[in-house]
């Protein structure tokens, strides 16, 4: 009689956690670790860095609305100072973004994400206080809407933190989610902080606008909360100094970074700029009431740009990026300069349909820039190079989303500059047009060219 021998099936993988909740065995690639506990564990980290991405957007773009409102509560402050309030965060946001690249393999992942949450803390109550104030000098107001850019830093940890998380099948995927929903956070900001402001001064709360730093506080505080529960860290991430500075050195980050300046720095600049421009250009639209709540249609801007990023990666999967890069480039030099030709003539309806087709068309750029770069990187970086282009390409993701953040400054000082100098914007759209054009060429001219290894990839 023949015994035959159980057969043992492999134990199931598991998560294996030390204190601190560092998770020491994620191995992402792995099938059966991917399809047990990997997936779920993963998807709790990225609905939590999502939320807490989400607040650094609103709270970086809180200035952009909440400066159309001083006036109102008796703080004066000129043109070209409301330009200084809405460029500054950009400015400090997309310099934060670089020191921010490095924190998750530093202190952790989840240990991070509550950091960075709480530092939120700084921008928010110090607007909520010197709102209070009776007429605060305007040199404390830059200082506090500076620290809004605390905020803008926080994609840079937040992307670098998912990126470990999720295999490289899955990782285009969850950073395309991770970044639309922060994106979203601009639209949300300029929806809700005139609604709450203007329903707490109907409730005779004296001064109301405080509020438009108050409201971002107990979310603030849910959101570390939620992260120090629900987040891991992962000991298996690890600073890459040598692919970081390796990166550094190669000609095509730059090329890359100067297109994502036309791509993400024009969703942040106008972003940023939009509800002052209204005010200026369109001063009875700049708001009206429904049921004793005051609305703004700024945040339709970043709405429609925020919803069309992923959009603009998977044309780009389809027909190539530098292709949907150079006809996007175009298409925004086109209305760039239809808005400068109708600007004297255009009703409000119209002037708002080619900004929404405007942030239509970054929100397209930053999908298409984005996704151009891994394959860049892949065929520029010789393969018997000690650093490798995945390590460059992962360096370079962070570099170029920095370089990027400092077209959200760029564009409106430009068009301060443009106002001041010449009593109108026309100049400022122009040198826009412009510079689209140029960049669809830069484009073209090293990607698409015919006879070059890029265009034959369909890069």
């Amino acid at each position: 009689m023949t015994v035959t021998a159980p057969v043992h099936s492999p134990p199931e993988p598991r998560l294996e956690m030390k204190e601190g909740r560092w998770i020491t065995n994620w191995t992402p690639e792995d099938p059966a670790f991917w399809n047990g506990p990997g997936r779920a564990t993963a998807r709790q980290n990225l609905i939590w860095s999502v939320f807490c991405e989400f607040l650094g957007f609103a709270v970086w773009q809180m200035w952009s609305v909440t400066v159309i409102m001083l006036p109102q509560a008796g703080i004066d402050i000129t043109s070209s100072q409301q330009f200084w309030l809405v460029s500054l965060p950009p400015l400090v946001g997309a310099t934060m973004r670089i020191p921010y690249s490095f924190t998750v393999p530093v202190f952790g992942g989840r240990n991070w994400t509550v950091i960075s949450a709480l530092l939120l803390l700084i921008p928010t109550v110090a607007t909520t206080l010197v709102l209070f104030a009776d007429n605060p000098p305007v040199w404390v107001l830059f200082v506090i809407a500076a620290t809004a850019g605390l905020g803008g830093g926080n994609f840079a940890s937040s992307m670098s933190n998912i990126t470990f998380f999720y295999p490289k099948a899955e990782k285009g995927a969850a950073l395309g989610v991770n970044a639309a929903g922060g994106n979203l956070g601009v639209a949300v900001a300029q929806l809700v902080i005139p609604v709450v402001v203007s329903v707490f001064a109907f409730g005779a709360f004296d001064p109301a606008l405080p509020m438009a730093g108050l409201i971002w506080i107990p979310l603030i505080l849910l959101a570390a909360w939620g992260a120090r529960r629900y987040m891991h860290n992962l000991t298996s991430a690890r600073n890459d100094i040598r692919g970081s500075l390796s990166a550094l050195r190669e000609k095509h980050l730059w090329i890359i970074a100067f297109l994502y300046v036309g791509a993400f720095g024009s969703f942040m600049g106008f972003g940023s700029v939009f509800p002052t421009l209204i005010k200026t250009q369109f001063p009875d639209f700049s708001s009206f009431t429904v049921l004793g709540a005051t609305l703004t249609l700024a945040f339709l801007g970043p709405l429609v740009g925020s919803l069309a990023r992923p959009y603009g990666g998977r044309l780009a999967d389809r027909v190539g990026g530098a292709r949907v890069s150079i006809a996007v480039f175009v298409c925004m030099a086109v209305v760039t300069g239809v808005l400068v030709v109708l600007l004297d003539s255009i009703s409000f309806l119209g002037y708002l349909l080619l900004f929404l087709l405007l942030f239509t068309l970054t929100g397209l750029a930053n999908g298409s820039v984005y996704r151009m770069i891994p394959t860049v990187f892949e065929l520029s970086v010789a393969s018997d190079d000690p650093v490798g282009h995945e390590r460059k390409s992962a360096a370079a993701l962070g570099y170029i989303g920095a370089v990027g953040g400092f077209g959200g400054f760029a564009i409106p000082q430009v068009l301060n500059l443009s106002k001041n100098t010449t009593g109108a914007f026309d100049t400022a759209f122009w040198i826009f047009a412009g510079a689209y054009l140029l960049m669809a060429g830069v484009t073209w001219a090293v990607y698409r060219r015919p006879g070059t290894r890029f265009a034959a990839a369909n890069v």
